[in-house]
């Protein structure tokens, strides 16, 4: 089965949750939950299951559990179409 690894750079406890845009090689996330005990991590998996269209059982945390920067890998998706679904979701509110 196919995989994609993406950098992350994660903003916990936006107003707002959604994808904004690349972020050097990564892909900047705001996501409206606080970085506790773990409540950051999960909205930030079940952000990118949304904007994939994948079930967030797919997505799993490669690094980066108590950090900003993160790295995920997601199972059954292309890079190529990685990359599309997530632009197409840009700029839009989760």
């Amino acid at each position: 089965m196919e995989s994609t690894r993406l950098r992350l750079r994660v903003v916990p406890g936006a107003a707002r949750a959604g994808i904004v845009g690349r972020y050097g090689d990564a892909w900047k996330l705001r996501v409206a939950a606080a970085p506790e005990r773990g409540a950051a991590n999960t909205a930030v998996v079940e952000l990118l299951a949304r904007a994939l269209d994948v079930p967030a059982r797919d997505i799993s945390l490669v690094s980066g559990h108590a950090s900003r920067d993160k790295i995920v890998d997601v199972a059954g998706v292309r890079p190529a179409d990685t990359e599309a679904r997530l632009a197409s979701f840009e700029g839009k509110d989760a």
